[in-house]
């Protein structure tokens, strides 16, 4: 049995969730598309065959989850998971991984992040501030 004041506490919530959720505001954010993943890619290998690198290219979400990858040939297998990792970190921390490379040698406690890959190279993709 619930008592009056009960009833009406149940009827103010459930008003308020409702409010609430008719109230609620939606981001809308921009993501990649597999097209423009593929493109940073190609401009990343035209980039490092320029400067004769072996590469690994990574290209990942606002989240840090990857969207495209390409190894080049003769780059070295243990580079797949430091270029995620450098994109991942570059994404999720909205900065190059060379600031934060440079941000540890003064705050050595930076090297702790997680999913914090502080090696050059990591780059986020900005649009429009996003």
């Amino acid at each position: 049995m619930i008592t009056v004041p009960l009833k009406r506490l149940a009827i103010f919530s459930a008003f308020f969730c409702v409010s609430l959720a008719t109230h609620a505001q939606v981001l809308d954010r921009k993501t990649l598309s597999l097209d423009a993943a593929n493109k940073i890619i190609a401009g990343a290998i035209a980039e490092a065959k320029a400067n004769s690198w072996l590469v690994d290219i990574a290209v990942v979400d606002e989240a840090g989850h990857l969207l495209s990858f390409q190894r080049m040939d003769g780059a070295l297998i243990g580079s797949i998971e430091v270029a995620i990792g450098k994109a991942r970190t570059a994404s999720l921390f909205r900065r190059s991984t060379k600031v934060l490379e440079e941000a540890a040698k003064s705050r050595p406690a930076i090297v702790t992040l997680p999913h914090g890959v502080l090696l050059q190279g990591g780059v986020p993709v900005v649009v429009n501030g996003q």
